[in-house]
């Protein structure tokens, strides 16, 4: 198990959260693994989208599984000398039939698990709501009545159900349902029920000593972290061990927005 606690005590140059060929990153596993290089990281995590029980472009194919470990094991030997390479997955939580504790995962030599919810139930299956507000758009219309409500509530109710599931060790943007929602509904992440939603997703992860993720991909286009900042004081304050990941799709992106990030939380600790 990794200690994510030791090592950013020990660097900032480190991300746990990125994306290549074998999902939805437009770059090479060994390209990533050389901008981490030359921006001299000290530590740095693959995590694709995990594969799914059905079709999804966003997702890594079962069949892509041996070759992605292969890929790594040969960059993990070719750097070992300048970085620390580790081998995860983004495992999407669909549900009590998959997710991070499915026992598929444990057939998988991962160095970490990284648990996110992208998809939720709708009355024609389940439905990504992650990605551009445009497609989100449709999406409301098509599967949801436009029913915001309900598409928040459901994000919320899947993320405490796979904290109780359990088996990851770092929860991704736990409430990255709240800017598409915001598109859609503009105040919607201030309004008391939605902050009730964040809040109990809150004392879930203080209540099982989660590591958080402050994702900072959306920081540059649309000046949002996840979790919102309003929320990283109670999670320092009860003592919750936060990453700062960049999500990286790009090699040029592996460092996007950490340092605005990591300077946010040091000052408000330093309060």
């Amino acid at each position: 198990m990794i200690d994510f606690s030791k090592i950013i005590s020990e660097s900032n140059l480190y991300n746990f959260h990125s994306h290549t060929q074998f999902c939805d990153g437009r770059a090479e596993m060994e390209q990533f693994a050389q901008a981490a290089a030359d921006s001299r990281f000290t530590h740095y995590g693959f995590s694709p989208h995990s594969p799914i029980p059905f079709e999804s472009p966003c997702n890594m194919k079962f069949s892509d599984v041996d070759k992605y470990i292969a890929e790594f094991n040969r960059l993990k030997s070719l750097y070992s000398d300048r970085l620390e390479l580790y081998m995860a997955m983004e495992i999407d939580y669909l549900g009590d039939d998959w997710g991070p504790a499915s026992p598929y995962f444990d057939s998988l030599p991962l160095d970490y698990r990284i648990g996110s919810v992208h998809f939720i139930p709708s009355k024609n299956g389940m439905v990504d709501v992650d990605g551009r507000f445009e497609s989100f758009k449709n999406k409301m219309a098509v599967h949801f009545d436009n029913d915001i409500r309900y598409v928040v509530e459901s994000f919320y109710s899947q993320t405490n159900r796979m904290i109780q599931s359990g088996k990851f060790d770092i929860i991704g943007h736990f409430d990255k349902i709240g800017h598409n929602a915001s598109h859609f509904c503009p105040g919607i992440e201030d309004k008391q029920w939605y902050i009730n939603l964040v809040n109990d997703i809150i004392d879930n992860i203080i209540s099982n000593k989660l590591t958080v993720e402050i994702n900072t991909k959306a920081k540059a286009e649309h000046n949002k972290f996840f979790p919102n900042e309003k929320y990283w004081k109670r999670l320092s304050d009860a003592g919750i061990t936060i990453v700062i990941n960049s999500d990286a799709h790009y090699p040029e992106l592996i460092n996007a927005s950490r340092p605005e990030a990591l300077t946010s939380l040091d000052r408000l600790r330093s309060n």
